[in-house]
Formats: structure tokens, sequence, C-alpha cells
């Protein structure tokens, strides 16, 4: 299994930039994975460096907390499809989520959905599980399903949470929260996981689970582990 074709590779640390924009994009098309995850500023440049290789170009909209009102997600989206952009990871609003605010949190996905769709874009819907209990996982699920979004996902990778250290740190993709949105997702809706991939096992557990891509900045340490067919 090609795991590294699954990837989405990531460069989005606040830390990263236009120089490590250059050297994500040149490891992505020495890779081949499926495409780069961006800054929004970042993106038209991201286009012209990747140009007409397989390898798309993504951004995040919402991005960390998803805090954004529907109407600023919706021009960050459309402006991102313009600067070229062909995939949208989209973070749900959590605070609406945690009170049980179904239909804004319906209404906020539909809303950039709508644009994507308007220009052939893929979109993922974050989920933030760190945040979540299993039944907001399931019914994020249900409203992605009824929506037929292209994927749903589950971090953004900077979910920190404080522990009992005092420390804050974040888990990202769980076995059991992947297993839990491949059940309760139908139709067209495919699973991403994102946060904490490290590892070629990692990446090949996760596969094999179902899951058809792979958000992670750890892209050549995931290649350099696997051999054979399976690279």
């Amino acid at each position: 299994m090609n795991v590294v074709a699954l990837i989405d590779h990531a460069i989005l640390h606040p830390t990263a930039t236009d120089n490590a924009l250059v050297e994500g994009c040149e490891l992505a098309l020495k890779l081949g994975v499926a495409s780069v995850c961006v800054k929004p500023y970042m993106v038209a440049r991201a286009q012209s460096l990747i140009g007409d290789s397989p390898v798309g170009v993504g951004t995040v909209i919402g991005f960390p907390h998803g805090s954004n009102a529907t109407i600023v997600k919706g021009a960050e989206a459309e402006q991102a499809c313009i600067d070229g952009a062909t995939e949208l990871d989209m973070v749900v609003n959590v605070a609406n989520v945690l009170s049980g605010n179904w239909e804004y949190v319906r209404a906020d996905i539909a809303a950039v959905q709508l644009i994507a769709q308007s220009h052939s874009a893929i979109l993922k819907v974050i989920f933030e599980t760190d945040y979540l209990d299993n039944k907001q996982i399931i019914e994020l699920c249900n409203i992605c399903t009824d929506l037929q979004v292209d994927f749903v996902k589950t971090s953004t990778g900077f979910g920190y949470t404080k522990r009992e250290s005092g420390d804050y740190n974040y888990t990202g993709a769980t076995i059991e929260h992947i297993r839990l949105m491949l059940e309760n997702v139908s139709g067209n809706v495919q699973v991403k996981a994102s946060g904490g991939i490290r590892t070629y096992q990692d990446a090949l557990t996760l596969a094999e689970m179902g899951v058809t891509r792979l958000g992670t900045s750890a892209s050549q340490a995931i290649a350099d582990g696997g051999t054979g067919e399976s690279y």
C-alpha cells in the first residue's frame, strides 16, 4: 500500500515561513503526496510552485478553532479557491458543537460546502476530536453524511488542552475515534486522520482501517519508514 500517496503534507505551523513553503512543496513533489495543505496567504504561491503536477493545493478555513463567523469562513473559502486551492479543510465551530447548537453547525458547514462545490473543490470538515465526546463526534458524522461532504477529519494538530502536568498538548487521531468516524459516515464521505501521525506504521495502520487521507508534517519520516511496494 502506497501510504505516502494518501498524505496531505502540512505547512501550517505559525512559524512556517515562505522558505518553508518552498521546501515543503519541493518535498511534496519529490514524494508524490496527495496534496500540500498550506496557510491561506500561501495558496497562490503554493499553486505556482506545484504547477500542473498531480499534487493538489489545499488550505484551512476558520483555522484552528472554527470560531470565525460563517460569513467570514465563506469569504475565506472563496478567496482560497480564487487563489488556486482545490481542497479546503474547514474547522467546525467547536463552541457550538459543545453547546449542542446543531442547526448553527450544520449551516456553517453547508455554507462553506456551497462555495467549495461552486469551485469543484474538495471539502474536509475538521471535528477537533480532542475536545469532543463520542456522541458529539457521531452527531457531526451524521450532519456531514446528510450534507455529503467529501471528508470528515479528526484534528487540526493545534487542539491543545491542559494536562494534569500543567503542560498543554494534543492527542490528535486515535484508533478509537477513527473507528467511530468510519462507522458513522456513509455514501461518498471519506475519513481523513490528522494529528500525531509521525511514523510509517502509524500511517499504514490508519490506511488499513480505511482512512483515505493522512494529515501530517512528517511526510519524509513516513516515506523513509516504508520498504518495497508499501513505500
